[in-house]
């Protein structure tokens, strides 16, 4: 299978990987034939990319870092506890309070074993799915990066639980910020998103006295928008004055938006989001941690098709753990632009007289 853009999805071709809805159910199968009707739709729910069959590529396999069940599990928790906050009048705010921890801490248990089993996989571009809330999405997309990072470094059982509900319940304090603002299709105004900015304080509030939340939770989604060099924001925190789990949540943050579609701004690649928020190195982020989760994504995700230095293009069909940035190839057509009949593979880790020049077919 290959990885292209959903607006260049042709009718007749057939699904190379499941997409899952906003239920984290399965919406659509392997093997679905994409129907014009289909791909529309698709398109409409907000899908940015997705994997087709390709006989060329049949025998890549992209694994799945969770379980279907796991998702649902997670998106169930989401949606069902977001939804009542937002619809909260504030006479029950004590009742929202005492009911959401135990839940999230018995899905995120599930989601930090089925990632424990993988912890030598890189994390790939996963935005697989359908949603009527991009926050729900974002809440488990930045979850999964966090306890992947926080599973690189070492941490402890406790640390993963702790930076893991902060990541998962980092923008808890959204559903506190007026749906108008919150899901309005294009930028904030100026006084727009000073409201948007509340959402962590809100979430601070919402988090700090729950009994099955660890304060340090509470205080990442307080401190997930300070930034290195002061001008992040509620308070205006530097450098180690944010903690380590809030510094690690605020740059998955920033990253799972940028390669995310959003309504107002299309989606990055992998690649593209990396150099942006290598632009940010040593003042907004911290270097070393770039460096880490740098060496955890896959800059070019299976499936993707790419142009070498050589000219040959060709479909990317492993990632090199050590080197993330440096995949093996399976080189489809030459330098001329002719399809080769006999197929072979470049290891660009070893290699080293050939770079990715170009990743085609994938601008959004």
């Amino acid at each position: 299978m290959r990885l292209i853009p959903i607006h260049r999805c042709m009718p007749g071709m057939r699904l190379g990987k499941k997409i899952y809805n906003e239920e984290g159910l399965v919406l659509l199968r392997e093997q679905v034939e994409l129907t014009e009707q289909l791909i529309r739709r698709l398109q409409a729910m907000g899908v940015s990319f997705v994997y087709v069959a390709d006989p060329r590529t049949d025998d890549l396999i992209v694994p799945d870092l969770i379980r279907d069940d796991t998702r649902r599990a997670v998106m169930s928790e989401l949606r069902t506890n977001f939804k009542r906050m937002m619809e909260d009048t504030g006479r029950r705010r004590g009742m929202t309070q005492l009911f959401i921890g135990k839940q999230f801490k018995s899905v995120l248990s599930t989601l930090i074993d089925d990632l424990s089993s993988h912890e030598d996989a890189m994390i790939m571009l996963t935005n697989m799915s359908v949603t009527d809330l991009y926050l729900y999405e974002h809440s488990l997309n930045v979850c999964i990066y966090s306890v992947m990072l926080g599973i690189a470094c070492g941490y402890s059982e406790d640390d993963l639980t702790t930076i893991g509900l902060g990541a998962l319940l980092h923008d808890v304090g959204k559903t506190k910020i007026p749906l108008d603002i919150l899901l309005k299709p294009n930028k904030l105004t100026e006084a727009e998103f000073e409201v948007m900015k509340t959402h962590t304080e809100h979430g601070f509030r919402l988090l700090k006295d729950e009994p099955n939340i660890p304060l340090l939770s509470a205080h990442c989604a307080f401190q997930h928008h300070e930034r290195l060099d002061g001008t992040g924001y509620p308070r205006g925190l530097k450098g180690e004055e944010i903690h380590e789990f809030a510094r690690w949540i605020g740059l998955v943050d920033t990253y799972d938006a940028m390669t995310s579609h959003r309504v107002y701004r299309k989606a990055m690649l992998p690649h593209q989001a990396m150099e942006q928020l290598y632009a940010g190195a040593g003042s907004l982020y911290d270097l070393k941690m770039l460096e880490t989760f740098r060496n955890k994504i896959a800059l070019y995700p299976l499936g993707v098709s790419v142009t070498l230095s050589s000219g040959h293009k060709g479909i990317v069909v492993d990632v090199n753990t050590s080197h993330p940035q440096r995949p093996v190839i399976r080189i489809l057509q030459d330098s001329e632009g002719n399809d080769l009949k006999d197929l072979y593979e470049v290891d660009l880790s070893k290699q080293l007289n050939l770079v990715v020049t170009q990743v085609n077919d994938l601008s959004v």
